[in-house]
């Protein structure tokens, strides 16, 4: 993985204001030449820096306001589990962690009873053995990671 310098920074916090933006722009903000912005940004995807170019949707106009974070329990080791957990489609996230839980998943639904089934889903994943899910009433905010 490529270490980035401030001028891959700037440009990066840039792309995540707006990721539309032209790459005169992005060159003329940070001193550089369209092409050279350009060819930066080229390496910094090919590179894995810049994963991803997405759009940001509201939840909810997809019906999928309910967000629960669910901690799971297993008997096993789920680092081999990724994909019964990707074959989830409402699973947005899943995170192997330390501590009491094995895993941690964002998951989004439409309703509580859609998150239910959810939960019925995970059990039927070999070595989960119990969940604990806590289901958001509001969200503040969420960030990306930032470049600076």
């Amino acid at each position: 993985m490529k270490r980035v310098d401030d001028i891959d920074r700037q440009l990066i916090a840039l792309l995540q204001q707006d990721a539309t933006q032209p790459y005169a722009a992005l060159g003329k903000a940070v001193g550089l030449s369209a092409g050279a912005a350009h060819e930066r940004v080229r390496k910094l995807r090919e590179q894995g820096v810049i994963r991803a170019t997405t759009v940001d949707v509201d939840p909810a106009a997809l019906d999928r306001g309910v967000l629960a974070f669910v901690l799971v329990d297993s008997n096993t080791w789920m680092g081999e589990r990724a994909d019964a957990f990707a074959a989830v489609p409402e699973i947005q996230e899943a995170h192997v962690i330390a501590g009491s839980a094995s895993l941690l998943v964002k998951v989004r639904t439409a309703t509580t009873e859609q998150l239910q089934d959810v939960l019925r889903r995970l059990y039927a994943i070999d070595g989960v053995n119990g969940t604990q899910a806590t289901v958001v009433l509001e969200t503040f905010f969420e960030r990306p990671v930032h470049a600076g």
